[in-house]
């Protein structure tokens, strides 16, 4: 990329939905500043306000006419560019927005800060311009440039695109076919972020488990990042249970960085909603998988994603959803409540299940979720972990993570920030593990140590 030395402009974001589209922002920030621009927290007075939109669920439209309110009224100049899933989908609505000047396809998001950097003014126009295109390209690809983050653990975008086409979701029509970062490329993302002090990678991707670069798969490339100095865990995002063979399983139980942590989509515990949704599994073997894999691996935090209210979900089918998720060893659920998106082939379903049905399912499962997340923690009450500390939250306690996905708080007078540390763990409230730092014990990250986590089902 070109560097160029415009006045100094100010540029803000806005991020909505997965760790995907933060990836991106991120990679847009860095190249941002790279321009010349200047990135401000947003909600503070700005020249550019950059929406990254998602299309998973209906609430896109109103989220972005409220974002972009809120910047212009702080901002009333403000240049506003959309991009993001939802400008790929709802491309024609967003260009109904006002305040709204540009709106980017896929196809154009990683061009954005080129654009606007060559632009002579950011006036304000009473209809946005539109770079879009229903093509989107299936090539394998690189990436110009390296994530600029405020947090401790960095994203690392590895895969976009779709083509198991579930029928509730617009993913494969808003990011198109399944595609893969070059490996070289990957890694090389991989030791800048490491240079920049980050010790936690978080590998992300539309269809992580489909990666596929010139015959370097996702086990060849997490040993490739294995190696990468400076780096200390490597965490898998969500991942499809038809694409994780048995060999990252057992690399997972050896590895000296794969963090003991697995979040694997459910969707619904009951095999006729799994055939409506074109899920690629019965629950039975699901349920096999799930417990195959924390029989194989000690420690493993699972998780997974449920949705609520798909059409067709009855009594019965929302109970079989209830009895499998007792059943099985996860750790946490993240719930989502059905929204049917236009142009996938859900819409055309009978038998839609009323909202206030939805909203006491999705609080059911949300208590069920917390029930799960408890006994999971208290299992490590009276036991050593090592733990990557980020922040202060809002009691002054410094919180971090376990490998295996534990959110850990101590008190500390300490800048604890970006460290690792052994803690005792002593209690555990509001989804928090309290413990206290073992100053004289230095912490490591070992397999093999004997754990509280022996899982079964």
């Amino acid at each position: 990329m070109e560097l160029k030395s415009p006045k100094t402009r100010r540029v803000a974001f806005y991020t909505v939905g997965c760790r995907l589209n933060q990836a991106e922002t991120a990679i847009l920030t860095d190249q941002f500043c790279r321009l010349g621009f200047k990135p401000v927290k947003f909600g503070e007075t700005t020249d550019v306000l950059v929406v990254n939109t998602c299309s998973v669920t209906e609430g896109a439209e109103t989220d972005c006419r409220r974002v972009v309110r809120q910047v212009l009224r702080k901002s009333p100049h403000a240049f506003v560019a959309v991009t993001g899933c939802y400008a790929q989908t709802g491309a024609e609505t967003l260009q109904s927005i006002d305040g709204i000047d540009l709106v980017l396809g896929t196809q154009y998001k990683m061009q954005l800060p080129e654009y606007l950097a060559a632009l002579s003014s950011y006036d304000k126009k009473a209809r946005p311009d539109l770079l879009h295109t229903r093509k989107i390209d299936h090539e394998n690809f690189t990436i110009d440039g390296t994530g600029d983050y405020s947090t401790t653990r960095a994203n690392l975008k590895l895969q976009d695109g779709c083509q198991f086409m579930c029928s509730f979701c617009l993913i494969p029509f808003a990011r198109g076919r399944e595609r893969s970062r070059q490996a070289d490329d990957a890694v090389r993302e991989a030791h800048a972020l490491a240079e920049r002090g980050h010790r936690e990678l978080v590998l992300t991707g539309v269809n992580l488990g489909q990666y596929h670069d010139a015959g370097v798969d996702l086990l060849t490339l997490l040993q490739r990042l294995e190696v990468v100095s400076g780096i200390e865990r490597i965490r898998i995002s969500s991942i499809e249970p038809t694409t994780i063979p048995d060999q990252l399983l057992d690399y997972m139980t050896t590895s000296d960085k794969l963090c003991r942590f697995l979040h694997v989509p459910l969707q619904s515990g009951d095999d006729t909603i799994l055939k409506a949704m074109n899920r690629r599994y019965t629950v039975r073997e699901y349920a096999q998988f799930i417990e195959k894999a924390a029989q194989k691996i000690p420690d493993l935090c699972i998780g997974t994603d449920v949705m609520v209210g798909f059409p067709g979900e009855g009594e019965q089918e929302f109970a079989n959803t209830e009895i499998l998720i007792n059943d099985l060893p996860f750790s946490y659920l993240h719930v989502f409540s059905f929204s049917s998106r236009p142009g996938t082939a859900a819409t055309k379903l009978a038998n839609p299940v009323p909202h206030h049905i939805i909203k006491q399912r999705s609080q059911d499962l949300a208590k069920l979720s917390q029930r799960k997340r408890f006994v999971f923690y208290q299992q490590y009450v009276g036991q050593k972990v090592s733990v990557l500390f980020e922040a202060k939250n809002s009691s002054g306690m410094w919180t971090g993570l376990t490998d295996h996905y534990v959110k850990v708080g101590v008190q500390s007078f300490d800048d604890l920030s970006n460290e690792i540390r052994t803690v005792t763990i002593s209690g555990v409230t509001d989804g928090l593990a309290i413990g206290h730092l073992c100053e004289n014990i230095p912490a490591s990250f070992d397999h093999t140590r004997s754990s509280p986590f022996m899982m079964t089902s």
